[in-house]
């Protein structure tokens, strides 16, 4: 097959990248380990073949090899970088790295099928995701505390840099920023959990958004800043009811941990013993507000920043349909659940503690889609089983919004809506000066058969490429 040699050549090249870095070592040799690893498999289908299942393990090879590249374009972009910006970017590369080894876990899942019995053991060791995550979980602990170390050694002689240098003055200020974000994060918040009224400040008279059911809150939980929600209407379920429910939800939320989805820190149940008791979901605040919202608002979007902002959008995405089998999908993809944060860092919400806030909202009518964003399968049945294809074609639509910052089939009715998608099999169309390579991607989100529209893995590959090349440009 075509692809074996030009995977060899990749893996080749990114192990020696690999051992090359200054930052991030431990984290680079478990990267190198992984590509070694699935060398030795793709040398094993080389000799014997595609196995009993050839589409499949067909589709891990071309998956392999688009993964193999997005990791040699940012490992060579990370190992030619200055020192000081290879500081600023050593802590963020961690979420790459952390993207980077679910992919090739991806791969190496579909590849197995080609292989025999002690192969797959083998291969197992070194892809089983307990110990992947704890792996990866000491990484950061130990990369983090590296660079602050790092970052104070080097906080004196930064003033002097930046009297000399005019020109490095912008990594000045991103070391000095780094270093007080590092040492906010090197004190992790406490787990999810119920939180009591006591540990939250927050102004109960100044909600900064108000919804039919909900008041939106500023606020502080353990000096970090916050988002509070509280619910404007009595509530019928009882405290121990919600208790019950939460408490099984949080194992399953920790798994979403992840710098694009939305954090979670706990409820917190007020006025316990009164005939109204208060529920407040408290989260991470967003300062930007909804993607919505920034694209309503008069924030500059150049198209680097757009493209920067859909791929932590489908990393975010990427980690759910990671996750648990039971939050295989969102339900609910549109623009409204994607927060904002300073710098443009896009985050998956909208599905935090999802059964609590059901037990809380006592919806009689259930989750209701958003017209515009159902896929055409779903337009067509309301008996199609929901998936992660049509996920996707709603986060095409996301996507979409992000090119175009417009709303989607504004003004149309529902019945235009059907016709237009189902009939006419029409897609809205995409601004002139959109990038072609981030634009054929938004149409194959966005395709009319499912079976065209990308995996979340596949798009958060081409999507780093795509950032990749405007960071080169």
């Amino acid at each position: 097959m075509d692809l074996l040699d030009p995977i060899l050549d990749i893996a080749e090249k990114l192990y020696s990248l690999c051992e090359e870095v200054k930052a991030n070592k431990k984290r680079s040799k478990r990267l190198a380990n992984r590509v070694s690893a699935l060398t030795e498999m793709v040398k094993a289908v080389k000799v014997c073949g595609l196995g009993g299942q050839p589409e499949l393990v067909e589709r891990g090879l071309r998956e392999l090899k688009l993964t193999l590249e997005s990791a040699q374009e940012v490992m060579e972009k990370y190992a030619s970088i200055s020192y000081l910006k290879r500081i600023v970017r050593a802590y963020d590369l961690g979420d790459e790295f952390a993207i980077l080894n679910e992919r090739l876990n991806d791969a190496a899942q579909l590849l197995s099928l080609a292989l025999a019995a002690d192969q797959r053991e083998k291969l197992d060791g070194v892809f089983q995701e307990a110990r992947r995550r704890r792996e990866d979980d000491e990484d950061t602990e130990n990369d983090l505390q590296k660079l602050l170390q790092l970052a104070e050694e080097m906080k004196e002689s930064v003033d002097a840099v930046h009297d000399a240098m005019d020109d490095m003055s912008r990594d000045v200020k991103n070391i000095k920023t780094m270093l007080e974000s590092l040492k906010i994060n090197s004190n992790h918040p406490p787990d999810i959990r119920e939180i009591r009224m006591e540990e939250l400040t927050f102004d109960p008279k100044k909600p900064f958004m108000m919804t039919p059911t909900s008041e939106v809150f500023k606020g502080e939980f353990s000096k970090f800043p916050v988002a509070i929600k509280r619910y404007t209407y009595p509530i019928s379920t009882n405290a121990s009811q919600v208790r019950s429910i939460f408490n099984k939800e949080v194992e399953t939320m920790k798994r979403f941990e992840s710098p694009n989805i939305l954090r979670m820190f706990g409820i917190c149940v007020h006025d316990e013993n009164g005939p109204n008791p208060n529920f407040l979901i408290v989260m991470e605040y967003c300062e930007k507000g909804s993607i919505r919202q920034v694209l309503d608002g008069s924030y500059k979007l150049p198209w680097d920043r757009k493209a920067r902002m859909c791929l932590d959008a489908a990393q975010g995405l990427y980690r759910l349909h990671q996750s648990e089998e039971k939050f295989k999908v969102h339900g609910c993809i549109n623009s409204n659940k994607f927060l904002v944060a300073e710098g443009y860092r896009v985050k998956l919400g909208g599905f935090e503690l999802a059964k609590t806030e059901t037990s809380l909202r006592k919806s009689k009518n259930g989750k209701q889609s958003i017209l515009c964003y159902m896929s055409p399968q779903q337009l067509n049945s309301i008996n199609y089983p929901y998936d992660k294809a049509c996920e996707m074609y709603s986060f095409g639509i996301v996507l979409w919004e992000i090119a175009t910052r417009l709303s989607p089939f504004k003004g149309y009715s529902q019945q235009e809506v059907y016709k237009k998608v189902c009939v006419e099999r029409f897609m809205e169309p995409l601004p002139v000066d959109c990038p072609n390579h981030l634009g054929e991607l938004i149409i194959a989100c966005r395709s009319y058969d499912a079976f065209h529209r990308p995996t979340a893995g596949v798009l958060v590959d081409k999507l780093r490429k795509v950032v990749t090349q405007f960071e080169d440009d």
